[in-house]
C-alpha cells in the first residue's frame, strides 16, 4: 500500500523547483513534507480532512499552509481536502448546518439555496452560526478519526508484518533442521 501511495504522489523536486513556487523560498523544501511515514500521514489525515470542511473556495491553499505548518506529507494534505468537492459539498454541508442547529437548539430553516452573490451575502445571514459551528465540529471531528485511524492501521500493520517475518524465519530455521 505505501509503495502504490508513493508511487502516485508528485516528484517533490518538480514541486519545489517550479518557478510560481518559487515565492515560498526554503518552506518547500523540508523534508518532512514529503517523507510518508506514521508521523506525516497521520498529520496529513488530520490537516487535509480538516480543511475540508473549511467552506471556503481554494481549501487546497489551505491544506498546503497546514501541511507546511505542521509539517507532515504535504501531497496527502492537498489530496484530502477533496474529499468535499463540487459534489459531495452540498450533502457534506447541508448535514453540517443540521448538526450545528440541533447544537444550538435552533429549529433547521428551510432554505434554497442559490450559487448567486445576493444568496451569499441575504441567504447565509440566515443559517451561518450553525453551518460554522457544525463545519467546525464535523472538521475536528474527522481530523482526530483520520489521525487515529492512520495510527492504529499502520500499527496494525507493523504489528502483522513483524509477526509473519518472525514466521518466516522460524520457518527458515525449521527447513535447516531438516536438510542437515
Amino acid at each position: 500500500m505505501k509503495k502504490t501511495i508513493k508511487r502516485m504522489m508528485p516528484d517533490h523536486r518538480k514541486i519545489r523547483n517550479h518557478k510560481h513556487l518559487q515565492i515560498l523560498g526554503s518552506l518547500l523544501h523540508q523534508q518532512n513534507l514529503w517523507h510518508f511515514n506514521r508521523r506525516s500521514a497521520s498529520g496529513a489525515f488530520a490537516v487535509g480532512l480538516f480543511m475540508a470542511w473549511v467552506p471556503v473556495p481554494f481549501q487546497m491553499l489551505l491544506g498546503a499552509a497546514g501541511a507546511i505548518l505542521f509539517k507532515v506529507n504535504l501531497p496527502l494534505s492537498v489530496a484530502l481536502v477533496w474529499i468535499s468537492n463540487p459534489i459531495t459539498m452540498p450533502p457534506l454541508f447541508y448535514f453540517a448546518y443540521l448538526l450545528g442547529a440541533k447544537i444550538l437548539g435552533t429549529p433547521a430553516n428551510e432554505f434554497n439555496f442559490e450559487l448567486s452573490t445576493e444568496w451569499l451575502l441575504h441567504g447565509m445571514d440566515l443559517i451561518w452560526q450553525p453551518f460554522l459551528l457544525g463545519c467546525l465540529i464535523m472538521g475536528i471531528i474527522s481530523s482526530a478519526l483520520g489521525y487515529v485511524s492512520v495510527r492504529l492501521l499502520w500499527r496494525l500493520h507493523l504489528v502483522q508484518h513483524l509477526k509473519e517475518r518472525k514466521l518466516r524465519k522460524k520457518n527458515r530455521r525449521d527447513q535447516q533442521k531438516l536438510d542437515s
